[in-house]
């Protein structure tokens, strides 16, 4: 019991440790996040200077305007660019998917056909060879059906417990036993 205690105790304190570790690499990842997000902000928006007069702000909307239609321009062409790729893999991989003969087969019909007329029909003229394939086929008699049928009926056992159980099945017993 001293032994399970303390590979149970062993085992919590490993997993506690983990989980400091853990905990402090979210920690470092956060701070991390919030460091590139600092410096990515730093460079691409400049710190905002309000003008003081009416005109100079303006001037600022106006600005603004201009850069918030040329980042809508850009996006939609990246989003039509975007898009045409999309369509161009669609495509691609249809066309693929055409040339490796993925596509879906006729269910097959089963035809009537004996040998003779299957080899007719891949030989034509040359056939000549007449194939009869009942003729090597095992001959069976019906009286050995029969008496593996009545071995089969001896050989049930349900029939025989069906039979025994009960107050017949063991008056039956008791008079064959004399």
């Amino acid at each position: 019991q001293k032994k399970r205690r303390a590979a149970t105790a062993r085992r919590q304190h490993l997993k506690s440790a983990m989980l400091q570790l853990a905990a402090t690499e979210i920690e470092r990842e956060a701070a991390a996040k919030e460091v590139e997000k600092q410096n990515y902000l730093a460079e691409h928006c400049p710190p905002l200077s309000l003008p003081g007069s009416m005109q100079e702000l303006q001037d600022l909307c106006k600005k603004l305007h201009a850069k918030i239609e040329s980042v809508d321009e850009e996006r939609y062409d990246t989003e039509v660019k975007l898009q045409k790729t999309n369509k161009e893999l669609e495509d691609l991989s249809q066309k693929l998917f055409d040339l490796r003969g993925k596509f879906k087969r006729p269910p097959l019909r089963r035809v009537r056909m004996s040998a003779d007329a299957m080899l007719r029909a891949l030989l034509g003229s040359k056939h000549k060879v007449c194939m009869d394939l009942r003729a090597n086929l095992k001959q069976v008699k019906k009286e050995d059906t029969e008496k593996e049928k009545d071995l089969r009926d001896v050989g049930d056992w349900r029939k025989n417990i069906e039979e025994k159980s009960g107050m017949e099945g063991r008056k039956k017993m008791f008079e064959a036993g004399e």
